[in-house]
């Protein structure tokens, strides 16, 4: 062409009709430098041609519920009991009504990021949550193309091109950073609060740990390591349909081991002796106080098995922090348990710690999520900005 790049056209007979095409670009979008990236590009677009007119001899309509619907029989029996919970609450709560009775093929890109937009800035619900509808629509979009409910051209502006493909509404610039961490006036007022409580061990797993709630009072003694000083992550707690069972983390990535500091060994330690003393003391009261839940494999533990669990056997469970965050909001913190993982993060990419290392013991699947922790902007973060100006 004149400005220097290729194109390709082409014209074949298929079933009798003629299917003809020119483009300046490759399947991909991009667009072609040389003689022999026109003449691939060619090649793969009449391999396509034929593709895609087998595909609309078969093609049948079929509206979103539909599809959803066949999804939850037959294409989700893999998926995590939280995952299919959260799944069903979006369908049941928002898209059905709105997306339910339309035919999957009929539905535009920009009425995805209408809908989006409406959701994120008029009704006001928090970015990461609207991230979810973003998810539910590339799977249902994506169910439908491969059960030959959608054409490929279809599938390929509404999932894959990303000149074209639905997105996120752009984030507000006032909206909350992820990251939420407490500074080291709060934590002095969180130590001297939770010292002695029941909830002193969940609180020093989150504060020295970084685990998620559900993987704090999920962690088994066996798990503990003293003598190595470290914490094996492989199962968390959940209720499932109203009962309390230990089940697989979340991803892959969940599955760590995790290094103890000196502070945290000692207390464990102690924490250690003091149940061997309670096994006795409180051995008749155990026995009516206990409760027996299912581990990963199905067979049934004592609650005296966890290590968040109190010196009478009674168990203690993710529902055991909500009173510690009402009177701590009370005293001027806002206070979210999830936030002492944010905290232990920031505060060991403060340190300097390697990202792949901090990865791997926050347990994240990707590393772009380890890096907001370098990225967030904390009071000590802002101290020592002062400081290096100061020395100029």
């Amino acid at each position: 062409m004149e400005n220097g790049l290729w194109a390709y056209r082409f014209a074949v007979m298929i079933d009798g009709k003629q299917v003809a095409r020119r483009k300046s670009t490759d399947e991909h979008g991009n667009k072609l430098h040389t003689k022999k990236e026109a003449i691939k590009a060619r090649e793969a677009a009449i391999e396509q041609a034929h593709l895609e007119r087998n595909r609309k001899k078969k093609l049948r309509r079929r509206t979103v519920k539909e599809v959803y619907s066949e999804y939850c029989k037959n294409g989700r029996s893999d998926r995590a009991y939280q995952t299919i919970r959260k799944q069903d609450s979006l369908w049941d709560n928002h898209l059905c009504a709105r997306f339910g009775n339309r035919y999957v093929d009929d539905i535009s890109v920009a009425e995805i990021y209408d809908y989006l937009s409406e959701l994120y800035h008029t009704e006001g619900l928090a970015y990461t949550y609207v991230e979810s509808f973003l998810k539910m629509f590339y799977l249902i979009f994506g169910q439908a193309y491969s059960r030959n409910y959608l054409d490929v051209d279809t599938y390929n502006k509404l999932c894959v091109n990303k000149d074209t493909k639905i997105h996120m509404p752009k984030r507000k610039i006032n909206d909350d950073d992820d990251i939420i961490s407490f500074s080291k006036e709060e934590l002095a007022v969180l130590d001297k609060y939770f010292k002695g409580t029941n909830a002193e061990t969940a609180y020093m797993l989150g504060r020295y740990c970084g685990l998620r709630i559900n993987e704090c009072y999920g962690l088994k003694w066996s798990n503990v390591d003293l003598e190595a000083g470290t914490i094996t992550i492989d199962r968390q707690m959940q209720y499932q349909d109203g009962l309390i069972k230990l089940v697989p983390v979340k991803t892959r990535s969940g599955r760590r081991t995790i290094y103890m500091n000196d502070k945290l060994k000692v207390y464990f330690q102690d924490l250690a002796r003091r149940r061997a003393e309670d096994a006795v003391k409180f051995a008749a009261v155990r026995e009516q106080k206990q409760r027996f839940i299912d581990d990963l494999d199905g067979s049934k533990i004592s609650s005296t098995e966890l290590v968040n669990c109190l010196p009478n056997g009674q168990i203690q469970t993710v529902n055991s922090m909500k009173y510690p965050t009402r009177e701590i909001k009370r005293m001027g913190i806002n206070f979210k348990y999830h936030y002492l993982r944010h905290t232990y993060g920031t505060m060991m990419a403060e340190l300097n710690t390697p990202q792949h290392l901090l990865c791997a013991q926050m347990g994240h699947a990707y590393i772009h999520v380890t890096q907001k922790y370098y990225l967030a902007v904390t009071k000590s973060g802002v101290d020592l900005v002062k400081s290096n100006i100061n020395r100029l």
